[in-house]
């Protein structure tokens, strides 16, 4: 089998320390595996490097990394023969945790030589892919400021969201959809192709990665009285049954709002607009989980 493994120096840990990339190398050897390990020097520049993975037959392309890492590599595999691998080792790992990936020491080494592949959706917002999450409004906001950190983590999300929120206002949202057209007010606005958004934090918690199906989830103004109550529901999978909290589940959706903003893919800040034009892009991705990880989609 021929394999390459894409290493981000940068990403979490692997910037504290980088035996990942060592440790990829010795797994390749062992396996007995035609392959190597490559590192990414810039932003996208993972993409580039899977892309050229596929152009030389890679059958199984790895990401050693965090959500970004994940998201610049699975782009480059949608509709592609390659499978994708992961190796995580960020802070917030949404899309391995759904799938029942393990961390790295954990065993996602070992999930991929012995696990099974399984084809999963993506979504596309605009121009960009995502396989977990993508959002507007407050979660967008915060996620550009995340970018700009030097340390992140999940302590450096929860710090940022608490300097931010005490002065955000709730943006009005127009959503059109297969149904009809609905306006709602949000503080903000989930995409979920997956359950959560990372770190067990379930935005969806029935959301489907083979349905062929997004979830679109508005949460009204967080005030201080309902703070505390949706971040306990955020956490224990249940936020979908909130007062007020507003649910949309569809293929394609158009989402107008009066003055361009920040908008987010798998954690990573994209360009401000007004216009969000949203589609699902049904089983165009081929995964490597763990055989016995618990799932609900098939091969």
């Amino acid at each position: 089998m021929k394999v390459r493994f894409i290493f981000n120096p940068h990403s979490g840990s692997n910037r504290r320390n980088p035996i990942l990339r060592d440790r990829a190398a010795e797994f390749i050897a062992h396996c007995g595996w035609d392959g190597q390990v490559v590192s990414t020097e810039r932003p996208r520049h993972a993409t580039e490097l899977a892309r050229a993975a596929v152009d030389e037959g890679c059958d199984l392309v790895v990401a050693i990394g965090g959500d970004g890492t994940m998201n610049e590599v699975a782009s480059a595999l949608v509709n592609t023969p390659a499978t994708f691998g992961l190796i995580p080792c960020g802070s917030g790992n949404g899309l391995g945790r759904h799938l029942g990936i393990p961390h790295a020491g954990k065993g996602a080494f070992r999930a991929l030589r012995d696990g099974h592949v399984v084809t999963i959706d993506a979504g596309k917002v605009n121009e960009d892919l995502f396989f977990c999450a993508a959002g507007a409004g407050f979660e967008a906001l915060i996620a550009s400021r995340f970018a700009m950190l030097t340390s992140r983590g999940f302590s450096g999300y929860l710090r940022e969201s608490a300097k931010a929120w005490w002065n955000y206002q709730p943006e009005r949202y127009t959503i059109h959809h297969a149904a009809g057209t609905d306006a709602v007010e949000a503080f903000t606005l989930a995409i979920a192709n997956s359950s959560q958004y990372g770190n067990n934090a379930y935005i969806a918690p029935d959301a489907s990665v083979s349905d062929g199906l997004l979830d679109v989830v508005a949460v009204p103004n967080v005030n201080v009285l309902r703070a505390v109550p949706l971040v306990v529901r955020l956490f224990h999978g249940s936020i979908n049954r909130a007062p007020d909290v507003q649910h949309f589940q569809g293929s394609q959706f158009v989402i107008e709002r009066a003055r361009p903003g920040w908008m987010h893919t798998d954690g990573e800040p994209r360009a401000e607009t007004s216009r969000i034009e949203v589609s699902a892009l049904p089983r165009s991705l081929r995964v490597m989980v763990p055989r016995d990880a618990a799932m609900e989609t098939n091969a």
